[in-house]
């Protein structure tokens, strides 16, 4: 396992929410969801509001990857890669609670 593998690892039993504060919205002139938090917008493509979506505090982050793949017709390897990568970064910015 490589250096960045090992810094980007969410435990998959791990039940990702959004913190107090933070919420995505559909913001039409932002041009699709952004993620609010205090004093902090950050636009989310298509496929992170997906993802976003399902961090709702009950489903784990195994369960959430193996529904993104289903649902999308995608190998759960790179599901698991795209995830993770996407939870770690927004967990280092306060925007997610793992």
């Amino acid at each position: 396992m490589s250096e960045v593998d090992k810094a980007q690892t969410v435990a998959e039993d791990a039940v990702p929410r959004l913190p107090r504060g933070v919420r995505l919205v559909h913001n039409e002139a932002q041009g699709g969801f952004v993620l609010l938090a205090p004093e902090r917008v950050f636009k989310a493509d298509p496929i992170a509001a997906e993802i976003v979506k399902r961090c709702t505090g009950e489903a784990s982050f195994e369960a959430i990857v193996d529904d993104l793949a289903k649902t999308f017709g995608a190998p759960r390897e790179r599901v698991l890669t795209d995830v993770t990568a996407l939870l770690q970064g927004l967990a280092d910015k306060k925007l997610l609670e793992l």
